[in-house]
């Protein structure tokens, strides 16, 4: 039987980081893929912290992941409210666009 170690969360992690940051380079246009690879990149640092936090049996990991999570319910409310803002005055959510915004 195959035991699931540190190596197999790590490699999860890294996987879905790499995952997150290809969606952010390759998709520049829609806003809300951007917001998910966000998510994901998140994501994949709260497995890194929970699979240390049990690795070295210390609960500091697991409280950050809780405080991360936080805040990117947070995040992704507060974009999605602008990205629909953004959109009910445009009418559309080109990320090109959205520099107009400046200034």
């Amino acid at each position: 039987m195959i035991e699931i170690g540190l190596g197999h969360y790590l490699t999860l992690s890294a996987i879905i980081f790499c995952i997150g940051i290809v969606g952010i380079f390759l998709n520049r246009r829609n806003v809300i893929i951007i917001l998910m690879s966000i998510e994901l990149i998140l994501l994949s640092v709260n497995i890194n912290l929970v699979s240390f936090s049990i690795f070295l049996q210390d609960l500091a990991g697991q409280i950050f992941t809780m405080f991360i999570l936080t805040v990117a319910a947070a995040e992704a409310a507060v974009g999605l409210a602008i990205i629909v803002i953004y959109y009910k005055n445009k009418g559309s959510i080109n990320v090109e666009q959205i520099s107009s915004l400046k200034g």
